[in-house]
């Protein structure tokens, strides 16, 4: 926070301005409109950037990825009504990922509150469950503390969305603004700092185990605990396995990396979880996409389940030993407490998980010279692009293969949407990360039907300088919908081609964009066009590598089902023989 800044007489719009200003606010994605024009006008002369977008939901989006690639609170804008219920699925999706955004609306006059009036949404009720907190502010003296109270709130416990809802009179009043920074939020006392007995109990529970796992959440990225995490894996030797959310926070490059758990997760992976002895949960929350079926979920494991949430602990899976604090700290005390001497001989369990990492590989396809595999094309995405890049992701198959063949080796570098599952993430998440990061080489690995629904803000990319490099992924169809039709719908395919091989012409969307539109149709055309697309970064680039439909995600879990029942191709299950521990 800023220091007190001496009180000055302004319009409730100056001093929204001034307010954000103060927080630290660097830049803002909104569009204007009449209840929320009055901040607009301050916002013109304010030290502050504003970014245009073309959709309110590019505007959340944004925000989020400006957040997770800086580790900084995003902010968007928007007027009342459907400016305000644009955001929704954004913050619906920054609620489920712990995102911490700000979001500032404009509501009409507080006294049609409630009447119905021209463009009058109650935002603060549509919202109330999917955000961490918010505010509806109807005087101007109001603005300073519940700005300072929305910022603290998001960042800091679990981070999240908070809305700050503001009445157009509000924003035109006068008022004796100053700003001290202090936040007085009665009842809101995350708890940070681990207690150290459980701690001590913890680093006990794990020198007894044989078959012990760290199952790794992005709890551990938002904390910033990626070197704290090394440094307990270093003295323990114990394997680790890391949820969507929190690749890269552990190099999938080290041994002890098991990749991904969950529906399509690898099989190491989903076997560390389902034969271990101790179930180390960090920063997790138990997803119905990572446990499957719960009856069966870890059936041999005692739990310790450290989160920063206590509401998360016991929710979905009983913990033996619950730890509520910052996983940073946790990982922190608990790497002071443990040593490879303590520790139990591991490495028949690591040969295990080692060996079925060489026996069960992720499916990575079959080669071919007459086609494009999609997850041939991610993988030399990564390849060409290297570590440092940040890579921002839409939902889908290419999601999935994204997860498993991009090289995750640094915390930071990885967005996607997770709990929400959110088409139409990937292009102003882009976008987001890459003001945030201006330095950094920023790809969007996205489908061709995620594409569609917000690739607008491409133009807004363009306009403002913003050289993000968008892959499209076109198989033609909504390519993950897709393969559970050929599973479990007997191939009926029911509105799932999307026809992109005769509509849109992405090359020239792409160019009328303000973009550089690309296309690779063959394998010999994939290394060319990425080559090409990193040597531009003057503008936008999207490169549209045409790929087979029939391409599916393996391993497999299907949807309620148990772990144990895992395939790693179409009809082919791993062996769990016991005998092999």
């Amino acid at each position: 926070m800023a220091e007190t800044v001496a009180t000055t007489t302004m319009t409730g719009a100056q001093s929204l301005v001034a307010s954000l200003e103060a927080v630290g606010v660097e830049v803002i994605f909104g569009i204007p409109g009449g209840a929320i024009l009055p901040a607009y006008d301050p916002l013109f002369d304010s030290k502050v950037r504003h970014i245009l977008v073309r959709h309110e939901q590019g505007a959340a989006h944004a925000a989020e990825g400006y957040a997770m690639a800086t580790g900084k609170v995003g902010v968007c804008m928007a007027t009342s009504g459907p400016g305000a219920t644009n955001l929704v699925t954004g913050l619906a999706d920054a609620y489920l990922d712990s995102v911490p955004i700000v979001a500032i609306t404009g509501q009409v006059n507080s006294a049609f509150i409630g009447t119905d009036a021209f463009q009058e949404a109650d935002i603060r009720g549509i919202t109330f469950p999917i955000t961490k907190h918010n505010f509806l502010v109807t005087k101007a003296d109001d603005i300073p503390s519940a700005i300072a109270a929305a910022f603290e709130i998001a960042g800091t416990g679990r981070p999240g969305p908070v809305l700050v809802d503001i009445s157009k009179d509000a924003l035109q009043k006068m008022t004796e603004f100053s700003w001290t920074g202090e936040v007085d939020l009665p009842g809101y006392r995350p708890t940070i700092r681990p207690h150290m007995r459980q701690v001590q109990q913890a680093a006990k529970m794990i020198a007894a185990a044989q078959r012990p796992v760290f199952v790794i959440g992005g709890g551990v990225s938002k904390a910033g605990g990626s070197a704290e995490l090394a440094d307990v894996v270093a003295k323990t030797g114990i394997p680790v396995v890391t949820t969507l959310m929190a690749r890269g926070v552990f190099p999938d490059s080290h041994p002890l990396n098991m990749g991904m758990p969950g529906m399509h997760g690898a099989v190491a992976a989903v076997g560390a979880l389902q034969r271990c002895d101790l179930f180390i949960a960090i920063g997790m929350r138990f997803d119905d996409r990572v446990t499957g079926q719960l009856d069966s979920f870890a059936p041999n494991a005692k739990v310790i389940h450290c989160d920063i949430d206590p509401a998360e602990i016991g929710k979905n899976r009983e913990a033996d030993l619950p730890i509520v604090g910052d996983a940073k700290l946790m990982l922190a005390e608990l790497g002071k407490l443990v040593d490879s001497s303590s520790m139990q001989d591991l490495s028949p369990w690591v040969s295990y998980l080692q060996n079925l990492q060489e026996k069960y590989p992720t499916d990575a396809g079959d080669p071919s010279d007459d086609y494009l595999l999609p997850q041939e094309v991610i993988k030399r995405i990564g390849e060409l692009s290297g570590p440092d890049t940040i890579f921002a992701t839409g939902v889908g198959q290419h999601q999935m293969w994204a997860a498993h063949f991009l090289p995750h080796e640094q915390p930071h570098k990885w967005l996607t949407s997770g709990g929400a599952g959110t088409m139409g993430y990937c292009v102003p998440a882009a976008m987001g990360a890459k003001v945030g990061r201006p330095d950094t080489v920023v790809w969007g690995i996205d489908g061709d039907g995620c594409f569609q629904m917000t690739n607008q803000e491409l133009v807004t990319c363009a306009l403002n300088n913003i050289p993000i490099k968008i892959a499209i992924i076109n198989n033609g169809v909504l390519g993950m919908v897709r393969q559970w039709q050929t599973l479990f719908y007997e191939g009926r395919y029911s509105n799932t081609d999307l026809h992109t091989a005769r509509l849109p012409d992405f090359v020239k969307l792409a160019e009328a964009m303000g973009c550089v539109g690309l296309r690779a149709e063959t394998p010999a055309e994939v290394d060319m066009a990425i080559n090409q697309a990193l040597e531009i970064n003057d503008r936008p680039v999207v490169v549209e590598f045409v790929v087979q439909k029939d391409a599916m995600v393996w391993p497999m879990v299907a949807a309620g089902t148990s772990n144990d029942d895992i395939k790693y191709a179409k009809d082919l299950a791993p062996a769990w023989d016991e005998e092999e521990l």
